[in-house]
């Protein structure tokens, strides 16, 4: 069903407005942009399913956004990150609750971020027509091809959430993902912080100086980016900013020297901008200068520790048929392996029950993991064979 008219829009949100859940995709368009253009959504719940044109002329997408915001209305999507942003761009809140069939999947031991096609051939023992996931959504009129392919992704959904609702149940897992579904409605995951963006750009062997007038341009480039609706890139390369960052030019004159930046645009606005960013940072304060990564404090001496906890951390998640990733990422083996008891996630709630407790046991020499039978195993250690060794 594809639905390009208010009338039939609402008429088909009034039908599952009593719904217990709705599964929700969308497809999108990026590539010319900084916003997401949002090309089509697609809404199912039991019988009900359809693909809904927010590009057709004069429709009324009220009746949706009252669907999404409903909170007494599960919403189910996979890998929801791109997909919640968009909603939160168009309708200045972000939907709730929501249900993510790809967290959910990890926890329930189904891989480590499983893919909406691994799951469905898993689950449902059906194979996902790809054939229309790289078009062009905004190109009108859609082909019967894109719509059951748009429809599918929604569809299956449903028989997916149903199972994996199922099995967390009775495994006594439903609270495992609870805090990963609330966090999923915080606007912040959505919302670039512009004095972060400069992270994102890579660059050799920095110094805090030049750091921070890389802070400075990148900020300005994402607040441009943002402002006109294009991609980063269109305002100005990594390599521009690096440059500039790096070499420091005094003048429009010299600015136009830089590299992959046009005379022209060294010259204009922009031009003006960068030299204004660029000494923005050069009057930061050393102390509120970034810290090169160089610089950070180095942790290979307890890389054969951090091994030990990874090893730790497999043999934990097979037993518990968990995806590690969900459990621990390396960031926080790290950490575990050189702070006390670092406020980390995989040190609370039950990831501390699975893994958390025996890292730190580990740590303290209080766990050994030794070979046995061709297999790693776990073994605890008096506080005597602690001491001796």
């Amino acid at each position: 069903m594809l639905i390009t008219t208010s009338a039939d829009l609402a008429e088909f949100c009034a039908a599952i407005s009593d719904a217990p859940y709705i599964c929700v995709d969308t497809e999108f368009l990026r590539e010319k942009t900084y916003f997401a253009k949002l090309c089509l959504v697609q809404v199912a719940y039991g019988t009900h399913a359809a693909a809904i044109d927010p590009l057709s002329k004069g429709i009324d997408m009220s009746p949706l956004r009252d669907l999404l915001l409903d909170r007494s209305i599960v919403k189910v999507l996979h890998a929801s990150t791109q997909d919640l942003e968009i909603f939160l761009d168009r309708l200045k809140e972000v939907p709730g609750p929501i249900f993510d069939t790809q967290i959910a999947a990890s926890v329930c031991g189904l891989g480590e971020q499983p893919g909406y096609a691994k799951l469905v051939s898993s689950l449902l023992g059906i194979e996902v027509d790809k054939a229309s996931q790289a078009t062009d959504w905004s190109l009108r009129p859609l082909t019967q091809r894109q719509l059951d392919y748009a429809l599918s992704d929604v569809t299956h959904l449903c028989q997916i959430y149903e199972k994996l609702l199922k099995t967390l149940d009775e495994t006594g897992r439903a609270g495992w993902i609870s805090g990963e579904m609330r966090a999923l409605e915080e606007p912040t995951r959505y919302r670039p912080d512009r004095r972060e963006a400069w992270r994102r750009v890579r660059i050799r062997h920095p110094k805090g100086r030049t750091l921070a007038v890389l802070r400075e341009l990148a900020a300005w480039r994402e607040q441009a980016a943002m402002q006109r609706n294009i991609p980063r890139k269109w305002v100005a390369r990594d390599e521009v900013l690096v440059e500039i960052a790096q070499n420091l030019p005094k003048n429009p004159k010299d600015l136009a020297r830089v590299r992959s930046l046009k005379p022209q645009v060294a010259r204009g606005s922009d031009g003006a901008a960068m030299l204004a960013a660029m000494r923005a940072g050069l009057e930061c304060p050393e102390a509120d200068h970034p810290i090169p990564p160089a610089a950070k404090r180095r942790l290979s001496g307890h890389e054969p520790l951090v091994a030990l906890l990874q090893a730790l951390l497999r043999l934990r998640c097979e037993a518990h048929g968990v995806a590690s990733a969900v459990v621990a990422s390396r960031s926080e083996l790290d950490r575990i392996a050189t702070e006390a008891e670092p406020d980390v996630p995989a040190l609370q709630g039950w990831r501390r029950e699975i893994f958390g407790a025996d890292a730190l046991a580990l740590c303290a020499g209080q766990l050994a993991l030794t070979g046995r039978a061709g297999k790693v195993v776990d073994v605890p250690l008096s506080n005597t064979d602690s001491q001796a060794e």
